[in-house]
């Protein structure tokens, strides 16, 4: 079998993460956690480019990595428009949508830009792959109460294909086979439902249960009011949304191992919190899979989360009726990028074409 050495980015808010990958083992993995100070002097996330790259190249330095062993860079897909899940080349296109600055503004948006400008002098392929915005969602999951709004498919694309993948070569089956729903546990959590290898709908991060850092879903009336209250600025709200929300809120850290520490030492409020969490977490998890019409061969905890025991067995007791529970913790971004540029490499899959539209 041939040998492919495959390169992976991940470039996050606070962070840059890189892997090497040996066909499906990995070689090493590092990440480089960056200073807020720093990464504040750039105006835009685009101007981090120059940036990452050198971060990216001091960590191949570093490792004495030839990169002329590379057979191709696979990098995080950022916020573009609603694509197909899977791979797709960067091509110029894809470029020029990510440098005219209009996508929503994340770090993610920098993984096709890397990828490319360490593949372009290797003549290599450069790739992303299950993009953030992949979007699989059936049509009827998308209409709201507001003509002027409409639900997209927004979650953790990327690690949650890439678990639905290995539980199904686990249970000697192929992910297209099966019907699963995959909860995302991290700083952010989404749930999702996928039938027959397709996302056909999900619980994103601002709809679903409140995590280590998002509000979650709260009820309408009364976010109106505090939006026109006068008390908050739109910059402050969002933070409470995504950032500065959910654990963080309520107990002043997103830390679930310490949050677990307080309950054993008899915080009750950490207790109760802790224990709302779950609930909806659980919640979370039966709403979804009505959606599969119970034909669920498995619900999958992923994500940093689902390393604590506690947490895991507390979501098994709500929902273990249902279908078996698979823990298979972790963000498995990097293995996920690894193994999807490997699939491309192989002709096992053929990278899609981006036309920017």
């Amino acid at each position: 079998m041939q040998t492919y050495f495959i390169l992976t980015i991940n470039p996050g808010s606070t962070s840059t993460k890189i892997g090497v990958f040996e066909n499906e083992t990995e070689v090493f993995t590092q990440s480089v956690e960056h200073d807020s100070t720093i990464l504040e002097t750039f105006p835009t996330v685009n101007d981090q480019f120059e940036f990452r790259k050198k971060t990216v190249l001091e960590i191949l330095t570093a490792r004495q990595f030839n990169l002329h062993q590379l057979a191709a860079v696979v990098g995080r897909g950022g916020l573009l428009p609603p694509i197909h899940a899977g791979g797709y080349r960067v091509n110029q296109a894809m470029k020029d949508l990510i440098l005219a600055g209009r996508l929503s503004p994340h770090a993610s948006n920098l993984g096709a830009l890397l990828a490319d400008a360490i593949a372009g002098p290797l003549g290599i392929p450069a790739f992303i792959y299950d993009a953030v915005s992949a979007d699989e969602m059936a049509d009827v999951a998308r209409v709201t109460g507001f003509p002027e709004i409409h639900r997209k498919s927004l979650c953790h694309v990327l690690n949650s294909k890439a678990m639905g993948r290995k539980y199904a070569k686990e249970m000697g089956k192929t992910y297209a086979e099966m019907n699963l729903v995959i909860a995302h546990l991290g700083g952010g959590i989404s749930i999702s439902a996928h039938k027959k290898g397709r996302i056909i709908d999900v619980i994103a991060d601002d709809t679903g249960p409140f995590s280590p850092e998002r509000s979650g879903g709260v009820p309408l009336l009364a976010l109106v009011e505090l939006i026109f209250s006068g008390d908050y600025q739109k910059n402050e709200l969002l933070k409470k949304i995504r950032g500065q929300g959910g654990l963080k809120a309520l107990l002043g850290t997103g830390d679930i191992r310490e949050i677990e520490q307080r309950i054993l030492s008899g915080d009750q409020k950490a207790k109760q919190v802790y224990a709302a969490q779950v609930y909806q977490i659980a919640k979370g998890i039966g709403e979804i899979a009505v959606v599969l019409k119970g034909e669920i061969d498995g619900i999958i905890l992923t994500g940093g989360m689902a390393y604590s025991e506690k947490l895991t067995s507390m979501i098994k007791d709500y929902v273990t009726f249902l279908a078996p529970i698979k823990c298979l913790p972790g963000e498995n971004e990097m293995e996920a990028l690894a193994l999807g540029g490997l699939r491309l490499l192989r002709g096992a899959e053929e990278p899609q074409l981006f036309s920017g539209n």
